[in-house]
């Protein structure tokens, strides 16, 4: 990882468990890291001279690799007074993530190659983890003109995106379909119909009838799945479907996949763990309820139905990997009105906690959950990210060090986000990332040595 920090710590992980995704191996003994490489597993540590060492009591800990996130918000340039790159992988970094990738609704957006390297410098001199940047699909993300995809892709960009709005113009999206068909990487589409979704505020059913609030459709995400799907399949490119959240889209991408479609999907923390019920904190009828802002996310929070298709698609492969739609917002974008609160959660540091739950549960096995974290996510983004997925020997040491048995509770003043907007406020998680190393830096470390 190119940063200012440098020279990479030797460490020594002693006497724990290694979970590997990409070989799905488990692994009981000890770790070498040296100079940014793993370079012994399993093996006595009696031969490694362990000097000038952090050595890392492993006992009652898990390793994995390094969580790798394809869709954040880190705000840089533009919007630095909500997130920025420093304090957004800062956060990363916590919640145990190696590898982030920054979407372009900044300001200016990243559709030229001089924001690009803006976003690439300040990841190698502020960041605290690897950083890579998502491209526009159009100019200045509005939908209109397609950026130029050969500029963007040789400055650093690893797929396109005009997150925060889709690219509702069929025509335009068929075009950047066409356009990326060489250059191996997605078009990462934010799939809403806004002639649907209109002025909605959260998931259209009995909960946003009985608070008096507009609804979205399942329909809006829908609509547009099965749109771009027919294109992707048309064009022979490449589409991933951001933040699925209904089941009907979960269907139809099982489907495409079947068919053989380019079709690759994710799935947020939290339209896996919190249905639409969250967003009332109050009891009573129409304008008497009480609004929990925090909960106001694109897409919405949605049913149990919902949330048991997404689970399913998770458990058979469907949805490829989990991303956390990290959207930090200010405390006054968030004390508002329902209807004028910003869209979004802050989601790095409660992202595995909140997950362990479908792990504690018994919904989900812990496999499933590493490898949606990791190698899925890696291997939408191609190959050559497959290494930053496993912890093979010879490959960079990007590591989460998990205790799983550690209880802790949310608590949003302790967050090192800008963001303290998350309905999770108060919830008590058992699981808990405790370190990361990044590219053998030790990024983030809670233990006691």
């Amino acid at each position: 990882m190119e940063t200012d920090h440098g020279q990479s710590e030797k460490i020594i992980i002693q006497n724990t468990t290694f979970y590997d995704p990409n070989s799905k191996q488990l692994i009981e003994g000890n770790m070498v890291v040296e100079n940014g490489i793993i370079i012994a597993l399993g093996d006595p540590i009696a031969n490694f001279d362990s000097t000038g060492a952090v050595v890392i009591n492993g006992k009652d800990l898990t390793c994995v690799p390094g969580f790798i996130d394809l869709h954040a918000h880190l705000r840089e340039p533009g919007f630095e007074y909500k997130e920025t790159i420093e304090t957004g992988t800062s956060a990363a970094v916590k919640g145990g993530f190696t590898t982030v990738c920054a979407m372009p609704n900044t300001s200016p957006a990243i559709d030229n190659e001089a924001t690009v390297n803006f976003v690439k410098e300040k990841a190698r001199t502020t960041g605290k983890c690897r950083v890579y940047p998502i491209g526009a699909v159009t100019k200045n993300r509005e939908g209109q003109s397609i950026v130029d995809f050969m500029e963007l892709y040789e400055a650093g960009v690893v797929g396109f995106s005009d997150d925060g709005d889709p690219v509702s113009d069929a025509e335009v999206m068929r075009l950047a379909l066409l356009y990326v068909s060489g250059l191996d990487v997605p078009i990462m589409n934010h799939c809403q119909d806004l002639t649907l979704s209109k002025n909605g505020v959260m998931a259209d059913g009995d909960i946003s009838e009985l608070l008096g609030l507009p609804g979205i459709p399942n329909a809006a995400e829908e609509v547009m799945v099965s749109r771009d799907i027919s294109l992707a399949s048309s064009t022979n490119s490449k589409l991933h479907i951001c933040h699925v959240s209904s089941a009907g889209s979960v269907e139809m991408i099982r489907l495409a996949k079947k068919r053989g479609v380019k079709v690759t999907a994710e799935v947020c923390p939290h339209h896996l763990i919190i249905t639409d019920e969250s967003v009332s904190i109050g009891t009573g009828n129409g304008e008497n309820y009480e609004y929990d802002t925090n909960s106001k996310v694109y897409p919405p929070l949605r049913t149990m139905t919902d949330i048991s298709a997404l689970v399913e698609g998770l458990i058979d492969g469907t949805i490829d990997c989990i991303a956390t739609d990290h959207a930090p917002h200010d405390v006054v974008s968030k004390v508002t009105t329902f209807e004028d609160a910003s869209f979004g959660i802050s989601v790095f540091e409660t992202a595995f906690g909140s997950l362990m739950e479908l792990v504690n549960k018994e919904i989900v096995t812990f496999s499933c959950l590493i490898e949606a974290l990791t190698i899925g996510p890696a291997k939408v983004l191609g190959d050559e990210y497959i290494k930053y997925a496993t912890l093979e020997v010879g490959t960079p040491a990007d590591i989460a060090i998990l205790d799983l048995n550690q209880k802790w509770i949310v608590d949003v003043e302790k967050f090192v986000s800008k963001g303290k907007n998350t309905p999770l406020n108060g919830r008590v998680f058992t699981g808990k990332v405790v370190a990361t190393i990044v590219d053998g830096y030790l990024m983030f470390d809670e233990l006691k040595h």
